[in-house]
């Protein structure tokens, strides 16, 4: 072969197989890089990003906890954990709302030491013209709630912003204004992995903290 020119066929393989094996050649030139990005699809944890997409979906609306700390919705809050969210009132407008506060008080017990360093638990108010700071932690002290559950309040359009992103919001929009109409679900998220479950509120505890274990990807 001289000066990059194919060799003519040999005696043993006719014209019509030289010609077919020279049409191969870009095909098998291709064929790695193509097997390389299946098997890179196949390894566990390359799906999707590790700070996930949902930046662009949860804006940093500032919202206020308990202690009056001024605090971004997805940048302190979401970005990176794992957690459970529920949207609550204080002044008994529905009365399941005390009997789901109770009901996560167990999760929060039974997740002990993990609550606010693996799981975090985020209670935001639906009525926030009347749940100042203030009424959070009197509210939270009235339940002996510890560490590891943030309650939140903020303006009334920053916190409907919430409601709409997290899908806690009723299609009929009179039902959805009623003081005892909103949803009693908890959802259970991993953010960065943009894997989340709606839940009954009234769930046992222990089904709680198998499904926060199952979004956080713990083996039990």
């Amino acid at each position: 072969m001289e000066g990059g020119a194919v060799s003519p066929p040999t005696p043993r393989m006719s014209r019509r197989a030289w010609l077919a094996l020279l049409g191969l050649l870009p095909v098998a030139a291709t064929a790695l890089p193509v097997l390389q990005f299946v098997e890179r699809r196949r390894r566990p944890g390359t799906q999707r990003p590790v700070h996930g997409f949902h930046q662009d979906y949860f804006p940093d609306v500032v919202l206020r906890t308990q202690d009056d700390e001024r605090v971004r919705l997805h940048a302190d809050l979401l970005e990176g954990k794992t957690l459970l969210v529920h949207f609550f009132y204080t002044g008994g407008r529905d009365a399941l709302c005390p009997a789901v506060t109770e009901n996560l008080v167990q999760v929060q017990r039974l997740l002990g030491e993990r609550c606010g360093r693996d799981v975090f638990m985020y209670s935001l108010t639906l009525a926030p013209g009347e749940d100042s700071p203030a009424r959070l932690r009197q509210y939270r002290a009235a339940h002996a709630i510890a560490p590891g559950w943030t309650f939140l309040t903020g303006s009334a359009r920053d916190l409907g912003v919430c409601r709409a992103r997290f899908g806690i919001v009723d299609p009929d929009p009179v039902q959805d204004r009623a003081p005892a109409g909103h949803t009693n679900v908890v959802l259970v998220g991993n953010e960065p992995h943009e894997r989340w479950l709606a839940l009954p509120a009234l769930s046992s505890p222990t089904f709680l903290l198998e499904q926060l274990d199952r979004v956080a990807g713990v083996k039990t």
